[in-house]
Order: structure tokens, then C-alpha cells, then sequence
């Protein structure tokens, strides 16, 4: 799932308390499990949180290279955030050419648009917010055939040693886009391109 900037009311407080919430609730349950192995050393290894195919055959693959597509936005999850817990830290948004379109006014997504989260830790210092150690990387793919149960969307959270890692299962990516239905009239995507 991605996350993107809160309001000044935040959009996960007006959301009505039952089966939304809860269901929201499990699908980062995964992430939650991500979050609280970051404090681990690079050198010690991580549980997986569900089998999962081989890389080659993942409906959502790894977006090599993602770090050179067009940076759309960054936000920090502070403690206190309602999802803070599973998400906290600093987050950069990256979208490929296809989805940067989708965001500069023409959606909805076309098939083929990959938007990427990269979550990192985030310490406070010497007077500066900077980056820590990457917890995960948090991918969406459009592609209305093969992700039709989700409105087109497919999801993964990549974590793991080498944070190449699968770490959702189709019921966890079904999952996320419990919490992504909020934003129906806007291709399922929380975030905007600002100029």
C-alpha cells in the first residue's frame, strides 16, 4: 500500500470505524512485520512474511531501476500518524513515464504505470530530519487484465536482506487496495503531481 501526505484533517480520520478499518488493519499487517525487523543489521537475515513464487513469476515484479524515473513527491510518517506504526519514516514517491503521465492530469492510469514507495527510516539529529537504513520498497502496477479483481491495480511490498524480497500474498495485496478504494474517483492513487 501506499501512503502519501496528510491533511490538516487526516483522511484516515474520517474513514467510518468496522470491516474498513479492520481490513485496512490486515492489510499492513504484513508491512507492520517489515517495520518492526528495520532495527535488524543489513547482515542479519529476515523472516519472510509469506511464500511466495519465484521473482520471475511475481504479478508485481521488482521495479529495477525505479530510482532513475521521475520523483513525484517525499513525506515523513511521524509517530502519531494512524499508520505509524506500520509505515513510519521518510517516503519518496517514484513514478515511470507512464504513470507520470496519468499524474500530470490524463487518468485514469494507463496499463503499464508502475508508482513506487521507498521507505526509509527517518532520524532526527543534530537539528535535521535525515535518512536512515531502506525498510522497504512498496510497488502499485496497472494492468487492467491481469488485476481486474483490484480495479487494475496490483500490489507488493519487496523487503527481505536484499529488500528484493516478496513480501505480500495475494490476500495482503487484495488487501491494500481495501485501503486504496477510498480513492476510486481518482484511479485508486492517493497522491497528486505538484508542479
Amino acid at each position: 500500500m501506499i501512503v502519501h501526505e496528510t491533511r490538516p484533517t487526516p483522511r484516515f480520520a474520517r474513514r467510518p470505524a468496522g470491516a474498513a478499518v479492520a481490513a485496512t488493519l490486515s492489510a499492513l499487517a504484513a508491512l507492520a512485520a517489515l517495520a518492526a525487523t528495520a532495527a535488524d543489521t543489513a547482515s542479519s537475515p529476515r523472516p519472510a512474511l509469506v511464500t511466495a513464487p519465484a521473482a520471475d513469476k511475481l504479478p508485481v515484479a521488482y521495479p529495477t531501476g525505479y530510482r532513475d524515473w521521475t520523483h513525484v513527491k517525499s513525506m515523513i510518517v511521524e509517530p502519531g500518524h494512524p499508520l505509524a506504526g506500520l509505515v513510519e519514516g521518510t517516503h519518496h514517491l517514484y513514478a515511470n513515464p507512464t504513470a507520470l503521465r496519468a499524474y500530470r492530469g490524463k487518468r485514469p492510469f494507463a496499463d503499464g504505470a508502475v508508482v513506487v514507495l521507498d521507505l526509509l527510516t527517518t532520524r532526527h539529529g543534530d537539528l535535521a530530519v535525515v535518512e536512515g537504513p531502506r525498510k522497504a520498497v512498496i510497488v502499485m502496477q496497472k494492468d487492467s487484465r491481469r488485476f481486474a479483481p483490484t480495479n487494475g491495480w496490483g500490489y507488493q511490498v519487496f523487503g527481505g536482506a536484499d529488500l528484493r524480497q516478496p513480501q505480500l500474498d495475494a490476500a495482503g495485496a487484495a488487501s491494500c487496495h481495501g485501503c486504496h478504494t477510498a480513492q476510486a474517483t481518482r484511479d485508486y492513487v492517493f497522491s497528486d503531481w505538484r508542479e
